[in-house]
């Protein structure tokens, strides 16, 4: 204490001795308040003393020179106040730097509020009551403990730990961390079971049943923050008790972080493989000159602390403010106004107002530079937080393994970044080489059973049906058997788990032998009487509420199942290979195919020709003969042939497609389900079933089904006898359960039974541990590996059987649709418009001078009705391939106009003479077959016989 007052004596003569100092140089006093017997207090005196020396040094020409005057808080919140008024009211100091009591600082801001006075704190004001003062005089330039718990957070998420138990020092210094703790693991999800307060005073023996207490407990994840001489005697007496092996993982704070350079090294080797986060400062040749010139000029009372964080704040502080007092405008001619009061005044009113403080709060706000300790600049008047390197504590020396960045999170170097989005994110491979607790070079799980428990204790239903689910057998010796379908899957599960879990199963029945309610189950979990439940468990809302769930390990979803029946009405079965829409479709299509065929046909294509009435039925005949390839006729245009090649493949397409769906249809047993849907049961009044001790209670009587409507099985057998007896003789009509046992039930009965109706979606079967479980995450990550490997699907197959084939029996046949063929559609019509299109293009170029025409009566209307009177006749341009007969002369005699025999006939004018070429047995015969017809007048019978005619002329191609 006598070095550092005659080292400020030093400091105060050299900056005012005639020798050194101009006329011009002005002191402001400026107050320091600090705790003279606390170690970080008497270094933070020293470097503060070093910095102002340093810096009027080079800055000799600044015309100001802060003068200090000191105070001794004692550690007390009375005290430091009581400095504070001190200072201001009889020294009117201009401003006031120190670590005040967070009890205290309240009251000291409120001074520097009435005063005008600056407080400055770089040390200890760093709680979440004070950071919520809200002062234009407060300012911090120390690192909050919102930055460090973050680095903190970030080290907890990256080796997926999820519970982790504080120890804190039981005073002000350890309380004020936990609201940012708190938060900061709460955002990560990450669970808080216990937090250990250990007082400042506490004795080896109430520090070791401390640790006793937490060592019952499951987490294995410990933070430690307090300051280095209480951390290290829990750190020894942690070693003592077999807490620094292979299972534990530790955190330390920057407040034993900072001071690892300090610890004994007794100490230090009882913390191998410790972790900790501190300030990250960057070593420059400034830096390493200030810690020889401070390591050469220490006194003995703190010999054995090496220079640490809160020296060098401590140091840059004092130069800020130096800058600030040479900045501030005004400053030297400002003075202190008095209150006019009695003599009779307390101290607090008799403090003055300083008509500087706020020329000397600007410029502090504004003053940046780079200090020993960093970057200095203050935001909002707080210090901005700087990066954090983790240290591992390894062979009694602290080594940097990774740096956290507000920025980048954790990174293996300062420079590198992150390209993870979040800033808590870490992989494994962003830290360098780690030496865990015990020499152990994989990081801790987090958690173990507790010291009290030897094995895990797993409750499993006792049922008594759909044992294939969970089975529990007794031995000859009284002792039991559990296998099964869940069962089973635990067993992969924990096999799968990358560190053994000893566990043993436990039958839970009530009295009579058999499980009353699922929901039993969760209770017992939830008031601790066992630690896991395996078996047939749905994942639901409200159990949720009392335990978590690992996910789900079996399908998910409520269903509805009933006895087919066979299928009554078959009278309209040809129509269910296709879809209403595709029935209509294909109509139209035949339709607008043989509009087409005739468009392109009727001008030059006798068959498609004569009175409307035989050119309509034309239209349809030919159309729709092509359904089964039964049309007549020569088709001669050539956009008919190609529309019709494509017509025919589609034709073809769609013809067989429905044939192998009907012969389907036909040959198939026509079943059908007994009850269409979840509505139509509703609203009969048939009996439902549900399995007993389920959930589904309460969800079908939430569908509004009535109890006295309900009954309940217990296996698949008791199920099927349900359905036998019906509705109506005291059975069911329908059963609503979960997929996985409807799924067992028809690998038994598939012939029988369909499920029907929509899926209603339910969490599935999942293993249920009690809240916030840390073994929840790894039993999950080991479901999907075992899942991903196919065993999943070797031990349902064992216990569940095969259901895929009651697919055979399906009773419903999916329906052809339009989304089937439009392909084929589009490309069949977009052919046929064409074809019209060009056809109809071609016939008006033939037919422009009708349109060119310029008569003066000759209008639109005229020309339009023109062109359709000649696009309805035959078009005499266009030559028959086929070719026409003209007979020169007909054997043929003529007696009386009323005589005929069988030889002859004797045609008059009022007769008409029709041919029809009938097939021939060569190419050119010399004969050929015609058909004469006489039309009499009206009300006489007409005559029509066929008739051999002599050719006696060559044929003539017209």
């Amino acid at each position: 204490m006598t070095k550092i007052l005659l080292t400020l004596c030093f400091v105060f003569l050299l900056c005012f001795t005639p020798k050194f100092v101009s006329p011009v140089n002005v002191p402001v006093s400026v107050g320091l308040v600090l705790d003279m017997k606390a170690i970080e207090d008497e270094m933070a005196m020293s470097c503060i003393s070093m910095a102002l020396s340093d810096f009027y040094t080079t800055h000799s020409h600044f015309n100001t020179r802060i003068l200090l005057h000191p105070r001794d808080s004692h550690g007390d919140a009375l005290h430091a106040a009581t400095a504070a008024v001190d200072l201001l009211k009889n020294v009117q100091v201009k401003a006031i730097l120190g670590a005040f009591p967070s009890k205290a600082i309240d009251f000291v801001v409120s001074l520097g509020d009435e005063g005008h006075v600056p407080i400055i704190t770089f040390t200890g004001a760093t709680s979440p009551y004070i950071s919520s003062i809200q002062s234009q005089y407060l300012f911090r330039t120390s690192f909050g403990d919102s930055s460090q718990v973050r680095a903190i957070a970030a080290i907890i998420q990256a080796f997926r730990w999820r519970q982790v138990v504080p120890f804190i020092v039981g005073d002000e210094f350890g309380q004020r961390i936990v609201p940012y703790l708190s938060d900061a693991l709460e955002q990560i999800g990450v669970h808080i079971p216990y937090r250990s307060v250990i007082p400042s005073s506490a004795t080896d023996d109430q520090i070791a049943a401390e640790l006793y207490k937490v060592m019952t407990m499951q987490t294995r994840i410990f933070i430690v923050h307090m300051a280095s001489p209480l951390g290290s005697r829990l750190f020894l007496k942690a070693q003592h008790l077999g807490m620094m092996s292979g299972d534990y993982a530790w955190i330390i704070t920057n407040a034993m972080a900072n001071q690892l350079d300090s610890i004994s090294p007794l100490v230090l080797k009882s913390m191998d493989g410790v972790l900790g986060v501190r300030p990250h400062v960057r070593e420059t040749k400034e830096l390493e000159n200030f810690r020889v010139r401070y390591n050469n000029q220490k006194n003995g009372t703190f010999s054995h602390h090496e220079l640490n964080i809160f020296g060098l704040l401590a140091y840059d502080t004092a130069t800020a403010l130096a800058i600030a007092v040479e900045n501030a405008v005004g400053l030297t001619e400002a003075t202190f106004s008095m209150p006019n009061v009695s003599d009779n005044a307390t101290d607090l009113e008799k403090i003055g107002v300083f008509s500087g403080g706020l020329n000397l709060v600007q410029a502090l706000s504004i003053t940046m530079f780079t200090g020993l300790a960093g970057r200095f600049q203050l935001v909002d008047h707080q210090l901005l937080s700087p990066a954090y390197e983790v240290v591992n504590v390894v062979d009694q020396a602290a080594k940097v393994v990774g740096y956290w960045t507000k920025e980048n999170g954790i990174v293996e170097q300062i420079n590198s970044k992150n390209n993870d989005s979040s800033s808590y994110y870490a992989s494994k491979t962003s830290w360098k080489s780690i030496i865990w607790p015990g020499i152990k070079y994989s990081p801790p799980k987090g958690w173990v059973l507790p010291v009290n428990e030897k094995k895990l204790r797993v409750l499993v239903p006792v049922k008594d049906g759909f044992s294939e689910f969970v089975r529990v057998n007794k031995n000859a010796d009284n002792s039991t058997h559990v296998d099964g379908f869940c069962p089973d899957v635990f067993d992969e599960v924990v096999q799968a788990l990358p560190y053994g879990l000893p566990y043993e199963y436990i039958p839970f029945a009530w009295e009579n032998n058999i499980l009353e309610a699922y929901d039993d189950l969760i209770d017992q979990l939830y008031l601790g009487k066992c630690d896991a439940i395996v078996g047939d468990m749905t994942i639901t809302a409200n159990r949720s509420q009392y335990v978590d769930f690992s996910i789900a390990f079996s399908e998910s979803g409520i269903s509805m199942i009933v006895p087919y029946t066979e299928r009554k009405n078959k009278a309209w079965m040809f129509l269910q290979p296709l879809s209403w829409q595709l029935w209509i479709i294909s109509f139209c299509s035949f339709i607008f195919i043989g509009i087409i065929i005739w468009v392109l046909e009727h001008r030059i294509n006798k068959d498609f020709g004569g009175p409307l009435w035989n050119q309509l039925g034309m239209i349809f005949w030919f159309a729709f003969s092509t359904m089964v390839f039964s049309h007549k006729g020569t088709i001669l245009s050539n956009y008919s042939r190609a529309l019709l090649i494509l017509w025919f493949f589609l034709v073809l397409i769609l013809t067989q497609s429905y044939t192998a769906s009907l012969s389907s249809l036909l040959t198939v047993q026509q079943l059908q389900p007994s009850i269409a849907d979840v509505n139509t049961l509703i609203r009969s009044n048939a009996h439902v079933g549900y399995q007993d001790g389920s959930f589904l209670l309460g969800f079908l009587t939430d569908m509004k089904f009535n109890n006295s409507r309900l009954l309940s099985y217990n296996s698949s057998s008791e199920l099927h006898e349900l359905f036998q007896k019906g509705s109506e003789n005291g059975g069911i009509a329908a059963a609503f359960d979960e997929i996985p046992y409807l799924k067992r039930f028809l690998a038994e009965y598939c012939s029988r039974y369909t499920m029907v109706g929509p899926i209603y979606k339910t969490g599935g079967f999942g293993f249920a541990f009690p809240r916030e479980s840390p073994i929840v995450p790894d039993i999950s990550r080991a479901l999907l590996n075992i899942t991903e490997r196919g065993i999943m699907t070797r031990i349902e197959s064992t216990w569940l059987g095969d259901s895929s084939a009651c697919s055979s029996t399906s009773v419903s046949s999916t329906r052809l649709g339009l989304e089937s063929f439009w392909g084929l559609f589009v490309i069949v019509g977009t052919v046929a418009v064409v074809a019209l299109s060009s056809y109809l293009i071609t016939f008006l170029y033939r037919h422009r001078h009708i349109l060119h025409r310029s008569d003066p009566g000759s209008t639109m209307w005229r020309k339009i009705l023109e062109l359709v009177l000649i696009f309805i006749q035959k078009d005499p341009d266009f030559h028959d391939p086929r070719g026409s007969f003209k007979y020169k002369s007909l054997s043929r005699k003529f007696h009386s106009p009323t005589e005929e025999d069988d030889n002859f006939i004797y045609v008059t004018e009022d007769m008409t003479m029709e041919e029809q070429l009938l097939p021939e047995s060569q190419e050119h015969a010399p004969s050929k077959e015609i058909e004469l017809a006489r039309h009499n007048q009206p009300g006489q019978p007409s005559i029509s016989r066929v008739y051999t005619l002599q050719v006696s002329s060559p044929i003539e191609q017209s």
